[in-house]
C-alpha cells in the first residue's frame, strides 16, 4: 500500500471511530456555555496579542462587548484574514454579508469592508444590535449573526439546526481565545501572527472536521490541532505549532500515527 493510501486510511479509520463515539452539541449546551462566559468570564484577558487589537479593543469600549467575545467570532469567521471572502459573499474579518448586512450598518462601498478596523467595528456594532433585540441571550444574538435575525424567534424557538451548530463553533473558538482561563497572565505575552499553521486535511462537514481532531489527540498527546470553517461546505483540520522545532516533533507524532504531511 502507498504512504497516500495510507493516510487516507487512517482518515478514514479514526473517522469512523470517532463518529462511533461522539456525542454531538445538544440544543442548550452552547446557550449554557454562552450564560457561563457572561456570569464569569468576560473579564478574562486573552490567551495571545491578536491581529489588530487596537481595533478589537476600541469596538469592545464602543459597544459594551467583551473583547475576548469579538476576538472569539473573528478567528472563527476568517482567522483574522482582512481579505476573507466567502461563497455567501460575506467579506474581511468578521465576515460582514454584503451587501445586505455591509448597507443596513452604514457600508456603502464594498472595499470599506477590506479595512480591519471597519470591519472590526461594523462586527461589534452588529452583535451589539443583536444582542438587544434578543434581550441580552448571547447564544440567539450569535445564531441570529450566521443565520440572519429574520430566521431565529426571540423566544429561541425552532433554532435552524447550523445556527445552533454556529453558536456551539464559536464558543470553542472562545475556548482558544481565553486559553487556561489564567487571570494573572500578562496580557500579550505571546504574538498570535507568531504561530505557524499548516492544514493537514479538509472535509465537507465540521461534523467530521472535529470528530478527526479529537481522534488524532488522543492518539498522539501533545499535537496541537484545531479545525476552522473556511467557506461553505469546507471545515479544514489545521496543525498549529510556536516553531520549527515543535513542527518537527508534530511531523514524527502524525507519522507514528501513519500521517503523513504533504501526501
Amino acid at each position: 500500500m502507498t504512504a497516500r493510501k495510507t493516510t487516507a486510511a487512517l482518515v478514514s479509520t479514526l473517522l469512523v471511530v470517532a463518529m462511533a463515539s461522539a456525542t454531538t452539541l445538544q440544543d442548550g449546551d452552547a446557550d449554557l456555555g454562552w450564560r457561563n462566559y457572561l456570569q464569569n468570564d468576560t473579564g478574562l484577558p486573552p490567551s495571545y496579542r491578536f491581529p489588530y487589537s487596537h481595533c478589537f479593543r476600541s469596538a469592545s469600549l464602543a459597544h459594551a462587548l467583551p473583547e475576548t467575545l469579538l476576538l472569539a467570532v473573528a478567528r472563527g469567521e476568517s482567522d483574522f484574514n482582512a481579505t476573507a471572502r466567502s461563497k455567501a459573499n460575506a467579506h474581511g474579518v468578521m465576515q460582514i454579508q454584503w451587501p445586505g448586512t455591509a448597507r443596513h450598518l452604514g457600508i456603502f462601498r464594498l472595499t470599506e469592508l477590506y479595512d480591519p478596523c471597519t470591519n472590526i467595528e461594523a462586527g461589534a456594532r452588529y452583535l451589539n444590535e443583536l444582542m438587544q433585540q434578543y434581550d441580552g441571550n448571547l447564544h440567539l444574538a450569535l445564531a441570529a449573526y450566521n443565520y440572519g435575525p429574520s430566521r431565529i424567534a426571540k423566544d429561541g424557538s425552532d433554532i435552524p439546526p447550523g445556527a445552533e451548530w454556529y453558536s456551539g463553533y464559536i464558543l470553542q473558538h472562545l475556548d482558544y481565545v481565553l486559553g487556561d482561563r489564567n487571570p494573572a497572565k500578562p496580557l500579550g505575552e505571546h504574538l498570535y501572527s507568531d504561530l505557524g499553521r499548516t492544514t493537514l486535511v479538509s472535509f465537507a462537514e465540521p461534523y467530521r472536521a472535529a470528530a478527526f481532531v479529537g481522534s488524532m489527540e488522543q492518539l498522539s498527546p501533545g499535537l496541537q490541532l484545531d479545525w476552522f470553517r473556511q467557506d461553505v461546505g469546507r471545515f479544514s483540520v489545521v496543525l498549529i505549532y510556536q516553531d520549527r522545532d515543535e513542527f518537527q516533533r508534530s511531523a514524527t507524532l502524525l507519522a507514528n500515527a501513519g500521517f503523513r504531511l504533504g501526501e
